[in-house]
């Protein structure tokens, strides 16, 4: 399906976007069966009781392990890094994923598989059988400033 420049007219000034929606590398637009869309989140992960335990290979090996998840979600992972405490994700999902979703299986794959590649990691890192804290970070990102969506939504023409 082809979208053209007259499929968006009466849009208003919020419009103003030069709408490109082919398959070349350097649209951030992706595609499903009827929508478009550009969705990031950013994730936060930190260790059961903020413990100290992962070194740099450890990160690498999260990486990859958070890298396959994302595959099997039809997600992205556009950017990993962490500390010893801590990791950060950046992921590009298509809305059918429910971020919940995503991260109790990235938590929970990542906290399995980490255990077989790191036996070291069993006692420091899994109290109480875990490694990672029940709770975590999730904020949207990208897009235009709330306050600019806002005032677009405000200005819209409303029947009366």
């Amino acid at each position: 399906m082809l979208v053209s420049d007259t499929d968006f007219q009466g849009l208003g000034v919020f419009h103003i976007f030069d709408y490109n929606w082919s398959m070349k590398e350097n649209n951030p637009y992706r595609t499903g069966r009827h929508c478009v869309f550009e969705l990031h989140a950013h994730l936060v992960f930190i260790t059961k009781y903020r413990g100290v335990v992962f070194t740099d290979e450890h990160l690498r090996s999260l990486e990859s392990i958070f890298r396959s998840v994302c595959e099997d979600f039809e997600t992205e992972l556009v950017e990993f890094n962490g500390e010893a405490d801590h990791v950060h994700l950046l992921v590009n999902f298509p809305p059918k994923v429910s971020v919940s979703k995503l991260v109790n299986s990235l938590k929970g794959v990542s906290s399995r598989r980490l255990k077989q590649l790191h036996p070291e990691l069993i006692k420091p890192a899994y109290m109480k059988n875990a490694l990672w804290s029940p709770s975590y970070y999730a904020g949207s990102v990208g897009g235009a400033p709330i306050s600019v969506i806002r005032q677009y939504i405000e200005q819209q023409t409303r029947p009366h």
